[in-house]
């Protein structure tokens, strides 16, 4: 865990009990007081993993409507940490899209490491072979047409055939490594809006980049570009159980 983080852990771990809200189900979780009775570093230190990611994600929870759930947002924070230490990471952002929602509800945020503060909480596609409503199907070959699970650093921007564009960069070479190659980018997309699920049920699907709202495009762009982490997370089990990136 890299200084920054503890450094936010630490100043966060203020009261004796906080509660957590996964997604799905409240959860009480409590901090034993003798961890609070010392400096707040030493407090950060003697904290586990899980009991920082909740102290954070409380915060979070406390500061904003929307936050993705529990789970996606510890695995993100474990993968953004790694990123960190080893200098990858530019801006203390952390998008996170949730897969395992369906592509009707907004399941892309955008977080603000620092301030603990939703930037955006929109709709955003998965890949055209990747599923209809629900996104069940991902790879990292040319030309498959699906979404890639995992961890990117967002890098440039450039105008293309969607116009501004911007290109993420997979760091995991079982699961996204292929971005560049097959012009998996951020793009703004008019499918990608609440017209189009009004009229079709579902969102519209991309060539497996995670396209935006086309509203939103720029804004999301120019807050998340040049070396910001993104996530894409799914209750997948090949890639919940193979990631180097979300084991502690």
């Amino acid at each position: 865990m890299t200084y920054k983080i503890l450094t936010v852990f630490a100043a966060l771990a203020t009261s004796f009990a906080f509660t957590t809200l996964d997604g799905h189900n409240n959860t009480n979780v409590t901090i034993p007081t003798t961890t609070l009775e010392t400096s707040p570093t030493a407090k950060s230190a003697t904290l586990t993993f899980d009991e920082k990611v909740n102290v954070m994600y409380n915060e979070f929870v406390e500061n904003n409507t929307s936050v993705p759930n529990l789970e996606s947002f510890k695995y993100g924070v474990m993968g953004y940490s790694k990123l960190e230490d080893k200098a990858l990471v530019k801006k203390e952002i952390l998008t996170i899209i949730d897969f395992t929602l369906s592509s009707t509800q907004k399941r892309m945020w955008v977080l603000d490491m620092k301030n603990h503060t939703v930037l955006f909480n929109t709709l955003v596609a998965h890949g055209k072979n990747t599923g209809g409503e629900f996104a069940s199907k991902f790879s990292n070959k040319v030309n498959s047409l699906q979404s890639s699970l995992g961890f990117y650093v967002t890098g440039e921007t450039y105008y293309g055939k969607n116009g501004l564009s911007m290109f993420i960069d997979g760091q995991e070479e079982k699961f996204n490594s292929n971005a560049r190659d097959r012009y998996v980018v951020v793009h703004g997309a008019d499918y990608a809006t609440k017209d189009f699920i009004d009229r079709a049920g579902r969102l519209g699907r991309s060539y497996g980049c995670p396209a935006v709202p086309a509203a939103l495009t720029k804004d999301i762009i120019e807050t998340i570009k040049d070396r910001s982490v993104m996530f894409i997370y799914s209750a997948d089990n090949n890639y919940n159980s193979n990631s180097a990136m979300i084991k502690a």
